[in-house]
């Protein structure tokens, strides 16, 4: 099978059970690191939930890259341009950047806008300063397709996607694979984006290494989005410090069910 991404020849390097029931092949590009199942037919059966049961960090990562994303785009985009949220899912992320005092638009072809009705984003809407793209690319089963439509729109994209861990893990040893609903199916390495970068002659970004920038006119530095990622950290940590030091007394709450509730559907 060719590349999705740039075409050369690429090589199986293993096979996975895919929704229990499906032997699926994965392809490896050695051009540009790109990984890949094959064809992916089952995706009728992968999308009759259109965001998948086990997806328990939903709510916790839209509020997450909200708070990311606020100081960014204060910092260094228009504060009073549009910006759109593509694949937006249930609108969560869009209502927050809203709450936020950014003019945020939703469009999601297969998912029912719920929290951000009324700010349906159309060719009409007018010029966008940036995309956001969480949690997408690697559903897509033509990447580039996605990505010439997307700059079309809007000449910088923040998305997120785990970059692909090297050595590539085995199947059953990254979760992301996703092989319990079959809604991965394309994986990135930094190499595979910045080929892209260079194929389309663009700046990538990387805050870290989930939440990715791909900009045709760079507004910020790697150095400033650093510097920005480990001031993030800091107020994390000292936060965290602080509501520990709070809990003592009374007894600390229970911890986070979010990856345990992961688990426990993904084995049903």
């Amino acid at each position: 099978m060719n590349c999705r991404i740039c075409k050369t020849p690429s090589q199986v390097i293993f096979e996975a059970t895919v929704l229990h029931t499906h032997q699926v092949q994965y392809y490896h590009c050695y051009q540009c690191g790109f990984l890949s199942t094959e064809t992916p037919y089952w995706l009728e059966d992968a999308y009759k939930n259109p965001i998948n049961l086990s997806d328990t960090g939903y709510i916790q990562r839209n509020i997450g890259l909200a708070a990311i994303l606020t100081p960014i785009l204060r910092l260094f985009f228009k504060r009073k341009g549009r910006y759109l949220d593509y694949a937006g899912g249930y609108g969560v992320f869009v209502r927050l950047m809203r709450d936020y005092g950014f003019d945020f638009y939703w469009e999601d072809k297969y998912t029912e806008n719920i929290f951000a009705k009324g700010f349906e984003w159309t060719p009409d809407t007018g010029s966008i300063e940036a995309i956001t793209s969480f949690e997408v690319f690697e559903h897509l089963p033509d990447p580039i397709a996605e990505i010439e439509k997307l700059f079309a729109i809007s000449p910088t994209l923040f998305f997120s996607t785990e970059l692909l861990p090297d050595p590539i893990p085995a199947p059953d040893d990254w979760w992301y694979y996703g092989l319990n609903h079959g809604q991965h199916i394309s994986f990135y390495s930094e190499k595979t984006l910045r080929y892209i970068a260079q194929k389309y002659g663009l700046t990538y970004l990387h805050y870290n290494h989930q939440l990715h920038i791909l900009t045709q006119t760079p507004q910020i530095s790697q150095f400033k989005l650093t510097m920005l990622g480990h001031y993030h950290r800091g107020c994390r940590i000292l936060k965290r410090g602080w509501h520990r030091l709070e809990q003592r007394w009374p007894p600390a709450a229970p911890a986070s069910k979010t990856w345990d509730d992961h688990l426990r559907i993904a084995k049903r």
